[in-house]
């Protein structure tokens, strides 16, 4: 039996979807394939504020599995003014409805990474784990990143995020939701005032041995840096 492929597609905001996509849907569908099906409702945008982006990020959730025949959802609620989904408030979207599906659903749902801060910074690190937390708390199998530097810096993304995307997820499975709204809080905290002098970071070239493909000794200094800045938050997984 030939293996299914795997292959995605997105909605529109808000709660729209093109003749292209819904060609697309068919022939994968024909096809057998698994389908990813993605939206990043917008904070601040057209549908509005906190309460009224969750109620169209759970729409769009559950749109993606209905009309879209959806294997899985990527989600990825990004603030309009910042361009990135680990903001305060579209951490909340993300958490809030997550939770709601998560708690109602056996549906499989992802969220993707778009820090500000840039490679080899404790700012992109620090970003990467508020919302890997959000994501594990909250109830999403899949995290998908990082889109480092707002994701539209050409090499500007190493594996190092995602190490610390999934190190912050080990860190908190099993946490009590008290204790994890209480981290939240300070972490985003420590990185929201600085979203206007966000540091650049340096590309993969600059923080990597592109020969061996491993961090420079100054990237695994500011991954050790961040690493203690969230063991003083409470997170017992990252102390030495």
């Amino acid at each position: 039996m030939r293996p299914c492929d795997s292959h995605e597609t997105s909605q529109l905001n808000e709660l729209k979807i093109d003749i292209n996509a819904l060609t697309c849907i068919a022939h994968y569908i024909n096809s057998g394939n698994v389908i990813m099906v993605e939206q990043m409702p917008i904070y601040g945008g057209y549908a509005g504020g906190l309460e009224e982006t969750t109620i169209v990020d759970v729409a769009t959730t559950i749109n993606s599995f209905v009309m879209a025949h959806g294997s899985w959802h990527l989600d990825g609620p990004i603030h309009i003014r910042w361009g990135i989904t680990t903001a305060r408030e579209a951490l909340a979207v993300a958490g809030h409805a997550a939770r709601a599906i998560d708690s109602n659903t056996h549906l499989m749902l992802g969220n993707q990474y778009y820090t500000l801060a840039g490679p080899c910074t404790e700012m992109c690190l620090l970003e990467t784990a508020a919302q890997a937390i959000t994501d594990t708390a909250s109830g999403r199998e899949i995290v998908s990143g990082v889109a480092s530097a707002k994701g539209v810096r050409t090499n500007f993304h190493t594996g190092l995020e995602a190490r610390m995307m999934a190190e912050a997820c080990h860190a908190v499975a099993g946490m009590e939701l008290s204790k994890v709204n209480d981290v939240l809080d300070r972490l985003v905290a420590l990185y929201e005032k600085d979203y206007k002098t966000a540091p650049k970071g340096k590309p993969f070239d600059e923080c990597y041995d592109t020969t061996a493909i491993v961090p420079t000794d100054e990237y695994l200094e500011v991954y050790d840096k961040a690493c203690a800045t969230l063991a003083g938050l409470g997170l017992d997984y990252f102390k030495k």
